[in-house]
C-alpha cells in the first residue's frame, strides 16, 4: 500500500499483521478520492474521521492531501499498531487523534466533521449502523460528506441521508452520501 497523492505521495504504508482487517486496495482508494475530489474540491483544512480505520490508509490519504485533522477509530490491536506506525513514519501524529475501541462506542462529537470515511467489515451492515448512531451524536453537519465502503452487493440505506454517488471497484462498492 502506498499514499496516492499529496504531501506523502508514494510513501509506503504498513498493513496489520493479521487477517482481521481488510486494507482498502490502492485502486479502490484512488477511485474513492477521485469521487470525493470532484465533490469536495480541496481537502485543505478539512476535519476528517476515518472509522473502522485499519492501517489508517484512508485518513492518511486525506491528511496527505491537506486535511487539517483526522480522527481514527479502530479496535483491532494489530491494526492499531500498524496505524500508529504509519502515523509516526509520516510525522502525522500531531494532526491525528487515534481512538482505540469500537466505533459504535464513540460518544458525542465536540464538532461535526467535514468528511467521514467508513470502511466497516463487508456484509455486516456495520457502516450504516455506525452512520445512523454518529449522526444522532452530532458527528455529521449539514455540509458533511460521508463515504461508506461495502461489499458489492451490500445496500447502504440510512434515514436522513441521500446517496450522491455509487461505484463498484472490484469486490467493493463505494457509496457517497449527504445529509438530506
Amino acid at each position: 500500500m502506498r499514499v496516492i497523492a499529496g504531501e506523502w505521495r508514494g510513501r509506503k504504508l504498513v498493513a496489520p499483521r493479521n487477517d482481521a482487517t481488510r486494507p482498502t486496495a490502492d485502486r479502490t482508494r484512488e477511485t474513492l478520492f477521485s469521487m470525493l475530489t470532484s465533490r469536495v474540491g480541496s481537502f485543505e483544512g478539512l476535519y476528517v474521521a476515518d472509522l473502522f480505520a485499519g492501517s489508517g490508509a484512508l485518513g492518511i490519504e486525506a491528511l496527505s492531501r491537506g486535511a487539517a485533522h483526522c480522527l481514527f477509530g479502530e479496535q483491532d490491536r494489530d491494526a492499531l499498531d500498524a496505524l500508529r506506525s504509519n502515523l509516526a513514519a509520516l510525522g502525522a501524529a500531531p494532526r491525528a487523534d487515534v481512538r482505540a475501541g469500537s466505533v459504535l462506542a464513540l460518544g458525542p462529537a465536540r464538532r461535526s466533521f467535514d468528511l467521514l470515511l467508513i470502511d466497516a467489515p463487508y456484509e455486516t451492515g456495520a457502516g450504516s449502523v455506525a452512520l445512523d448512531k454518529l449522526n444522532r451524536l452530532g458527528w455529521i453537519g449539514p455540509e458533511s460528506w460521508v463515504s461508506i465502503e461495502t461489499g458489492g452487493k451490500e445496500a447502504v440505506e440510512v434515514a436522513g441521508f441521500a446517496i450522491d454517488a455509487e461505484r463498484r471497484v472490484g469486490k467493493a462498492k463505494l457509496t457517497i452520501l449527504r445529509p438530506e
